[in-house]
């Protein structure tokens, strides 16, 4: 189990970090970031978490913002996995008290 929550948690870092730098590319870009290359990149990284996202928010979230509401959930995803990870680690080590 803690083998498969590694897996995930990577799998979940991957196209965090591209959010991120997307977000990054957005500030120093400006306008031309649709034009650069490394940005049309990190959109491909991290569109199997957009297009997901994009189908579960409403019409009244612009296109504009999916990409941050996606790094929004992954950052959940991410903590709720974090946690998950510090539970077993401490159940392994025999903590009779991990969650309290």
């Amino acid at each position: 189990m803690l083998q498969f929550l590694n897996t995930l948690q990577v799998l979940l870092y991957i196209p965090l970090l591209a959010l991120m730098g997307q977000g990054v590319l957005f500030i120093l870009a400006g306008a031309k970031r649709d034009t650069n290359f490394f940005y049309k990149l990190l959109q491909v990284i991290a569109k199997p978490i957009t297009v997901p996202v994009r189908l579960l928010t409403p019409r009244l979230v612009s296109d504009q913002h999916v990409p941050f509401v996606a790094f929004f959930v992954l950052l959940l995803l991410s903590f709720v996995v974090f946690v998950e990870r510090g539970y077993l680690l401490c159940e392994q080590l025999g903590y009779t008290d991990c969650r309290g």
